[in-house]
């Protein structure tokens, strides 16, 4: 009986694919004894390189974030977890921000009778078009291999990647 390199479940001889994991069943990622044989490095059964994967972290926000926290050749490697955790504290700080404009404006439109909106327009297209810069000097930071720290959250991601 074989066993599949990636995850240690049994193999029937002959097989393609492992039934557990799906890994290639080919003639050295198989193992024969009861043990598992040691797995092969994840990163080199990807095509998508580190500063991609990083940008792509800031893709959709934490959303994207998230999902390179889970899948398993990236959630492993620390520059990629770093942009991770870094997409998801800083894409919950602008949505923190968000509310907070929203409930600001609200108090500031009840107290004035709908005048402060000349206020608040203003300051929703300056807090709007900040966010999409910094969104975007992200992704290009992620996407040459620079590990650029947000203020406040950079930190942090630093400290949860193992930086």
């Amino acid at each position: 009986m074989a066993f599949c390199a990636k995850c240690g479940a049994q193999v029937n001889q002959g097989a393609a694919f492992c039934p557990a994991c799906g890994a290639a069943a080919s003639g050295t990622g198989m193992a024969s004894s009861g043990a598992a044989a040691a797995p092969a490095p994840a990163a080199a059964s990807t095509g998508m390189t580190n500063n991609v994967a990083g940008m792509l972290c800031y893709l959709v926000g934490w959303i994207t974030g998230l999902i390179f926290l889970l899948i398993e050749p990236y959630k492993n490697d620390k520059t990629v977890r770093f942009h991770a955790f870094q997409s998801i504290f800083f894409n919950v700080g602008i949505i923190a921000v968000w509310i907070a404009y929203g409930i600001l404006s609200g108090i500031l439109g009840a107290i004035s009778h709908g005048f402060s909106l000349v206020i608040t327009a203003p300051l929703f297209f300056l807090i709007w078009l900040g966010s999409i810069a910094c969104w975007i000097f992200l992704m290009v930071k992620a996407y040459n291999n620079q590990m650029f720290k947000v203020p406040f959250v950079g930190d942090l991601a630093a400290k949860q990647a193992g930086l």
